[in-house]
């Protein structure tokens, strides 16, 4: 499965990039995701519920950051194991670009799936996959604007006010 999209986040490229690198916001981003821990450099374990289709699963996944450019680019490449529903991996190239006031956040997905999810049918399978990276993206775009109250996103208070800091408010 392939997927690409942009979105432009009112924050400059610097607070987008520290942002995109830190385990605590990508926690909040990720549907489903229960615990997150790592660093850019070792890269990020993650455990997920989602269900997809008829089957829910616990995935625990590994993902690395390479290529990275800072604050232009880099590449996620990642693996998660569901267990009996099988598994998911895939990488995402994204890129960040100054745009007005703003960044311009683009992503294009390759990704895989295997076992009892891969049997669901990828109707199923891509249109799960753009609404994940679809909520993804909308809490990411909260976390980072400072308009996260109505995502109910769970930031603790010291990492909202780091982002407060780099977004110069």
């Amino acid at each position: 499965m392939k997927m690409s999209d942009s979105r432009v986040i009112a924050a400059e490229p610097a607070v987008v990039w520290a942002a995109i690198l830190d385990p605590e916001v990508l926690k909040a981003c990720v549907p489903g995701c229960e615990e997150m821990t790592g660093s850019p450099e070792d890269g990020f374990e993650a455990t997920v519920v989602q269900k997809v289709g008829p089957v829910k699963a616990t995935f625990k996944g590994v993902v690395t950051l390479s290529e990275m450019d800072e604050p232009n680019s880099l590449t996620l490449t990642g693996e998660g194991k569901g267990g009996a529903a099988g598994f998911a991996k895939g990488s995402a190239d994204v890129t960040l670009a100054a745009e007005g006031d703003g960044t311009k956040i683009s992503y294009d997905v390759n990704a895989s799936v295997g076992g009892k999810l891969a049997q669901l049918g990828s109707r199923i399978i891509d249109s799960f996959a753009k609404k994940m990276a679809d909520q993804f993206f909308e809490r990411f775009q909260a976390v980072v604007e400072g308009t996260d109250g109505e995502a109910e996103l769970e930031v603790s208070d010291e990492k909202k006010g780091w982002l407060a800091r780099l977004r110069g408010k």
